[in-house]
């Protein structure tokens, strides 16, 4: 059973989650849709997937620009069993109704509120409860992060109280007229900054207070986590913890990498699109114990990470797999996450 995926929004995100749903032998992508036609609409059509107008009154600007769309969003969710919503933060809750109407499921991106459909998705803290439901929403890049490797701790050692200081990419590599210039922006001044609520919709008994900055920086985010553990861990049992997942990669202290560009041009280096890492990556030579008091470092690809949790959500709501591990298993081994020389 083959189930049929359409993306509304084909940016940043939208594009990634596109290129994954090609890959997957359970899905097939039926179209994307896009406002307006820039390259990315063009390149789409290249690459011959069916791009749709996001509303009727955007069909003239694809006219003028002379280029044929498939149709608008309405058209589109005719053909679809699942809809993937990548618009921009809280545009997405706008589409619900229409989704709902149309009696399809819907995914969500972690820019909308947890409300809007009750129930906040990482696939490995909580895959099953999304099995068959009409909606989920996949967390934030930052939550994302936090949610992969606060569970794999807690999992392993118990997690008495995390603090958590978020240090975020001013703006992605394409928004030129975002983010910071020349400053360190409090995001927000007031404490807890909503990364910490934000991991309690997935993970509700861990004690999590964050704090966060934005800086003129475009490539990656970058999380220092100060953990209070139930039990005793030393470094060499931590990074053991964390290694035992695919989708978190423990950067090697012999490997010399330090920062976030050279994790960046490591991931040119082996050939990765777009340079994605859709692992979340921790800094080895940071990871430091005191008993069961922990410090480690960790880097995350704000385009990227999302993605396979993404296609995760399509088969929890679709019931193409009951068994999270099953799932997670096809998605890492189809996008390549976990590979690395």
């Amino acid at each position: 059973m083959k189930v049929r995926v359409a993306v509304n929004g084909y940016g940043t995100i939208g594009k990634r989650v596109a290129d994954a749903v090609l890959k997957q032998d359970d899905m097939t992508l039926v179209g994307v849709t896009k406002t307006k036609p820039n390259y990315e609409a063009e390149l789409a059509s290249r690459m011959g997937i069916k791009v749709y107008a996001s509303a009727a009154d955007r069909l003239k600007l694809f006219d003028g620009a002379g280029m044929k769309v498939a149709g608008t969003l309405d058209d589109l969710l005719g053909e679809a069993d699942v809809v993937v919503d990548c618009t921009p933060g809280k545009v997405g809750a706008t589409y619900k109704p229409l989704y709902d109407s149309r009696k399809i499921r819907s995914i969500f991106q972690g820019g909308e509120k947890h409300d809007l459909t009750g129930l906040s998705f990482n696939a490995t803290c909580n895959y099953k409860d999304a099995l068959g439901k009409q909606s989920v929403r996949v967390v934030s890049c930052n939550t994302t992060g936090l949610c992969r490797s606060l569970y794999a701790l807690d999992s392993a050692f118990g997690i008495r109280k995390a603090r958590v200081v978020l240090i975020r990419r001013g703006a992605d590599p394409s928004e030129d007229k975002k983010g910071p210039i020349n400053s360190i922006a409090p995001d927000p001044v007031s404490i807890p900054s909503h990364h910490g609520p934000d991991l309690q919709k997935v993970l509700p008994h861990i004690d999590i207070t964050t704090t966060a900055f934005a800086v003129p920086t475009t490539l990656m985010h970058v999380h220092t986590l100060n953990l209070e553990l139930k039990k005793n861990a030393t470094e060499k049992d931590v990074i053991g913890a964390l290694s035992a997942y695919r989708r978190i990669k423990v950067i090697d202290p012999g490997e010399g990498i330090t920062s976030t560009s050279e994790i960046v041009e490591y991931a040119r280096d082996i050939g990765r699109k777009r340079y994605d890492l859709p692992e979340l990556v921790v800094l080895g030579a940071s990871v430091k114990s005191f008993g069961n008091e922990v410090y480690l470092t960790q880097a995350v690809h704000q385009e990227s990470i999302v993605v396979p949790e993404n296609v995760d959500a399509i088969r929890a709501v679709a019931g193409l797999a009951e068994d999270p591990a099953e799932s997670m298993r096809i998605t890492d081994e189809t996008l390549g996450i976990g590979r690395w020389p």
